[in-house]
């Protein structure tokens, strides 16, 4: 029989974090830490939205962009918090996540042979996703010294003649690094003069401690340059309903709807009637989440420096990165073996991309009992594997 699979596909690897989920399903008294994922439910008027417009049977196709009500919402919500500035009529696409409008970015821009520069650690799908558009991946190794943030010296050193694309993933999953106004100025100039484009993930946009974010698309001469995602499953607590956007130029947004009106239609029509309560009425929501997710945050590099754990501070996102490099074994090792030996799931920072290497994950979406629990019993596994490497 002829091989009924693509080389392409069969090419691609499987995520680094699924082995993980696939044995704490199978285990009993496991605190897992490796999920990005709120541990908050949805807010409660945002739920209601969504049941009343199922009672109301609103439960029909929307327009292939999204509802018009919902794309003005998402530019009145930029402009106010971010100061962007987008045309709802044909500079925004509503997605099914932010992971669709990554997916439907790189296949509206690139063409075969054309690189993407994508600054690792990193989420897991920018690598998968340029490939299966026939782009080329090139990844820049992020240094733990510059707080895992893109220096311009970095991005110049990987730049070719067939550079299009930058993928700017912050704030940063798996790091928490964020990048600051200076460090996006530095950037924005090389990608003036070199005249790459830009896909800004920003879907922890509202989750910045210390100070507010900012989108590159505010830095001038990136507006036209940017395509900016965002979404609601991190800020707003949902992920199952399966929401995000996409804002950009409209020559890139046109013809992005066309493969999202092809592949998907239209993002779930309830979904999108909730997202729209949220943006109305869900500041409060998300300021009372992301005090809770800081006060996890600082209890989280206390328990590491009390246990001699190294670790940067994060400013973005609801991830530490803590280095493990002192044990001498793989982070897939170090993670395994605090499995096993103490139930507690995290994820091998090599499954960010090889530069991840000797650090772990640890999200902080968890409740403050259980990452307690969690830290005293990494406290003993690392206490231990000390003890035996004297």
């Amino acid at each position: 029989m002829r091989n009924p699979l693509s080389k392409k596909v069969t090419s691609i690897q499987p995520s680094g974090i699924r082995k993980f989920f696939d044995i704490v399903s199978e285990m009993d008294d496991v605190i897992s830490l490796g999920v990005g994922e709120p541990d908050f439910d949805t807010p409660w008027h945002i739920r209601d939205e969504g049941i009343y417009t199922l009672e109301k049977g609103r439960t029909f196709y929307t327009s292939n962009s999204g509802l018009k009500e919902l794309r003005e919402e998402i530019t009145h919500y930029l402009k106010r918090r971010f100061e962007l500035e987008y045309d709802p009529m044909h500079e925004v696409l509503v997605t099914v996540g932010g992971s669709e409008g990554i997916d439907v970015a790189l296949r509206a821009m690139l063409d075969p042979g054309d690189e993407v520069l994508i600054p690792q650690p990193a989420y897991v799908s920018y690598l998968p996703c340029v490939v299966l558009a026939d782009g080329v991946p090139v990844t820049i190794e992020l240094q733990e010294k510059n707080q895992f943030r893109l220096t311009k010296e970095e991005l110049l050193a990987h730049i070719t003649d067939k550079t299009k694309v930058l993928v700017l993933p912050f704030p940063n999953n798996p790091t928490g690094g964020v990048m600051r106004r200076a460090d996006l100025e530095a950037i924005a100039e090389v990608c003036i003069e070199k005249d790459i484009f830009v896909l800004s993930d920003e879907i922890y946009s509202e989750l910045t401690y210390g100070e507010h974010h900012v989108s590159i698309a505010s830095i001038p001469g990136m507006h036209e340059r940017t395509l900016t995602i965002n979404g609601f499953s991190k800020s707003y607590a949902m992920t199952g309903w399966r929401l995000g956007y996409i804002c950009g130029p409209r020559v890139i947004v046109e013809q992005m709807t066309k493969i999202h009106q092809f592949a998907i239609m239209c993002a779930p029509t309830n979904s999108q009637y909730a997202a729209v309560e949220a943006l109305r009425h869900g500041d409060e929501d998300v300021a009372m989440m992301r005090t809770a997710y800081d006060q996890r945050r600082r209890y989280l590099l206390h328990a590491f420096k009390e246990m001699g754990l190294s670790c940067f501070e994060p400013f973005g996102a609801f991830y530490v990165f803590p280095c493990i490099k002192e044990f001498g074994m793989s982070s897939d090792e170090f993670a395994t073996r605090l499995l096993e030996e103490e139930h507690v799931a995290v994820v091998p920072g090599s499954a960010f991309g090889d530069c991840g290497e000797g650090f772990v994950r640890i999200s902080y979406a968890y409740s403050l009992e259980n990452l307690k629990i969690a830290m005293e019993r990494l406290s003993r596994f690392v206490s231990h594997l000390r003890e035996w490497n004297r």
